[in-house]
């Protein structure tokens, strides 16, 4: 069975409109999104709830604890197996998320530049003196279009691009696969909306997030060991709660800066997307957008 991607920046709907489509085709869904790997990071990730899943199985979602690392190595080859289990099976895979490398992984069949532990121990020990801000600016200078898709507060995504960097002399992109015909004969659809107006959907997601107990949910995960976690607590949300309680503060003060990474996190998965020529885009406001998913899925040769 052909697989089906429905990808985009964050805030889109593209949860929404996969259920919609898994429901009328019988799919099955298979999560790109990597902070939705976590066990325990509901509400900051805006993970769908197993109650509003209408039996839809869902794959890649709550199979990591909170102190792991997530790779986009391990992503791939784990939701690749799924995808093929799930076509075997005669049902449908659909590829919903928004993590760039995880979606370019899976669909590319990207191949991984090796890791060198004396230069990646050497990147991490700079890291640690200076921050994860300043040693985004390092990057910026040697390899300015890795530094616009990953965040400053990124360290570990930091010192693997400028480890590649420094190993092989090429930007971090120039491992990245040549965008050509999708793994599986996939068909990619991008959800987007106007920018004001997704704005306006980012602050509402935002403030719905703090509403339903984000900070509460930091907290309880700071018990379990979400400081711990290289990957985990630098999530969006996550990051700033964690970062207003160390400086005594409630965690309510970390709305605004959650909602304005949030959305400079979505300019920069616009920036990524937008090049694969691939992608067949749909307005987020439209009506039939599922008919229309349904379209291009049928059509993709």
């Amino acid at each position: 069975m052909r697989p089906l991607a429905i990808i985009g920046p964050t805030g889109t709907g593209k949860s929404a409109l996969a259920m919609a489509v898994a429901q009328r085709i019988g799919a099955e869904i298979v999560n790109a999104d990597a902070m939705q790997l976590y066990r325990g990071m509901d509400i900051g990730t805006a993970k769908l709830p197993v109650a509003e899943r209408c039996g839809v199985p869902h794959h890649q979602l709550d199979v990591l604890d909170i102190a792991e690392t997530a790779t986009v190595a391990r992503y791939q080859r784990e939701a690749a197996a799924d995808v093929e289990q799930i076509s075997a099976a005669g049902a449908v895979p659909i590829i919903v998320g928004g993590s760039m490398m995880y979606i370019q992984s899976l669909l590319d069949e990207w191949e991984f530049p090796a890791t060198d532990t004396v230069v990646r121990a050497r990147w991490e020990q700079r890291l640690a003196e200076i921050g994860a801000a300043a040693l985004h600016e390092e990057l910026v200078r040697v390899d300015s279009a890795a530094a616009s898709s990953i965040l400053a507060t990124d360290g570990r995504r930091i010192v693997r691009a400028l480890e590649v960097v420094e190993l092989t002399g090429r930007p971090f992109a120039a491992s990245a696969p040549t965008i050509g015909a999708p793994r599986w004969d996939t068909a990619i659809v991008g959800l987007d909306w106007q920018t004001a107006t997704l704005d306006e959907r980012l602050q509402r997601r935002t403030d719905k997030m703090f509403a339903d107990g984000l900070v509460d949910e930091v907290r309880s995960l700071l018990g379990r060991g979400l400081r711990d976690g290289v990957t985990a607590s630098r999530a969006l949300g996550y990051a700033q709660v964690i970062e207003d309680l160390d400086a005594g503060g409630d965690g309510s003060a970390a709305r605004e800066p959650t909602f304005i990474g949030t959305r400079r996190y979505v300019r920069r998965q616009r920036s990524w997307f937008r090049r694969d020529h691939r992608i067949t885009w749909l307005d987020g406001a439209a009506a039939d957008n599922v008919d229309d998913t349904l379209r291009v899925w049928r059509h993709v040769s």
